[in-house]
């Protein structure tokens, strides 16, 4: 019986079946790397890079946090992104997934004027992950 496994010494090979499903799921960009090996980059059903890493995975290998940020280098320099750790039973970090952050850059009040305690909800959450400081 196959089994996926990730690890922080997992290679891009072994971590691509994970990012794709993330990537089909969202229909977004996506970047996925071990805490130990470079990982995958994939964009519009393809896999760009198999040796990738970008600032914001590195940042999230190293705190251990989910980041919301706009990059100022790497593949996404200047585009909302959105990152987060694959933490171990230990919660230590062993692998960091990202995806291009398109909820900061629509207009929830028009997309969702019908829904309004959706817009609110989304709000409140923009709200609660801004940087404090």
């Amino acid at each position: 019986m196959p089994v996926l496994r990730l690890s922080a010494d997992s290679s891009s090979e072994e971590i691509l079946p994970f990012a794709k499903m993330v990537h089909e799921l969202v229909s977004l960009p996506v970047t996925m790397r071990s805490r130990n090996k470079k990982g995958v980059r994939l964009e519009k059903g393809k896999v760009m890079d198999m040796d990738y890493t970008g600032p914001v995975l590195e940042e999230v290998l190293r705190r251990n946090c989910v980041i919301h940020t706009i990059p100022d280098k790497g593949a996404y320099k200047g585009v909302p992104v959105v990152v987060a750790p694959l933490q171990d039973e230990e919660g230590k970090t062993i692998a960091a997934v990202g995806v291009v952050d398109v909820v900061c850059t629509i207009d929830l009040a028009s997309v969702f004027g019908n829904y309004p305690q959706i817009v609110r909800q989304v709000e409140e959450r923009k709200e609660f992950l801004k940087p404090k400081g």
